[in-house]
């Protein structure tokens, strides 16, 4: 039996304790229902821990970082606040082979702008108005088992276009609403060695987390961003002294010119 995916769920938390609204959706923190969520769906083949911005090092030390093979990211209000170092390891990690889903309003965090190099910036409005989650690619493996081939969010936020980010790598779904705009709403990129997938349902003030189909994604994502390998990857580009064949030239190279 292989090892369990050993999953970090982190989130900013602060609108569960300051918003009444989100406390009483969330009594237990927004981040509670993920791990459900994904403990649901996974069941042994998970350990589910979680993190959140106020505990010190955002409850992402270097232990915590070096045992966990997927993060999701939920922030909204205090993005500014995450430490840079601790972005810094993040990274890092990911071009490693962490997998990395980042979850509604965590589309502007810093980790998400660093790895994708766009401002990530979009349209929004919040009206309640009705969503439908068209899948467009149902072959996907975080597609797996969803009831048809959409889904629908009675109240949400809306996200538009122009989303300011790189042509994915693949694309799950797209998002129609209520008021007439479309949105590249599941997208999937490769970083380094990492996973990244951004799923765009999430608002604080309706009950997005506890929609079966919205589950069902979190935790096929999960399973999908898991790295396939434990083997490490180097990041730093040294010289290689040795090469692996022969080289018949006698040009010198005086290597106190380059500076890489």
């Amino acid at each position: 039996m292989s090892n369990p995916i050993r999953v970090t769920v982190w989130h900013e938390y602060r609108h569960d304790l300051e918003n009444e609204a989100v406390k009483a959706l969330y009594p237990d923190g927004m981040h509670s229902v993920m791990k459900a969520a994904i403990e649901e769906h996974l069941g042994a083949a998970v350990v589910v821990r979680t993190a959140t911005l106020d505990e010190p090092e955002h409850g992402l030390t270097d232990e915590v970082l070096a045992n966990t093979d997927v993060m999701t990211w939920w922030g909204h209000c205090a993005h500014g606040e995450v430490k840079d170092e601790i972005v810094d390891k993040i990274q890092k990690r990911v071009l490693e082979g962490m997998g990395l889903i980042v979850l509604h309003s965590g589309h502007y965090s810093k980790i998400f702008k660093r790895l994708l190099g766009t401002t990530c910036s979009l349209r929004w409005r919040e009206q309640g108005e009705r969503e439908i989650l068209w899948c467009v690619n149902p072959g996907h493996p975080i597609t797996d088992g969803l009831d048809d081939e959409k889904f629908e969010l009675e109240n949400t936020e809306m996200y538009g276009e122009y989303f300011d980010i790189p042509t994915p790598d693949e694309q799950a779904f797209i998002s129609w609403f209520e008021g007439g705009e479309i949105f590249r709403s599941g997208n999937c990129w490769t970083r380094g060695k990492g996973r990244i997938f951004y799923f765009r349902p999430g608002h604080e003030t309706f009950p997005i987390y506890y929609n079966k189909n919205v589950r069902r994604v979190l935790a096929n994502a999960v399973k999908w961003a898991a790295p396939s390998s434990s083997a490490p990857v180097r990041l730093d580009a040294p010289c290689i002294k040795e090469p692996l064949a022969p080289i018949s030239s006698t040009h010198v190279v005086d290597e106190s010119l380059h500076n890489h």
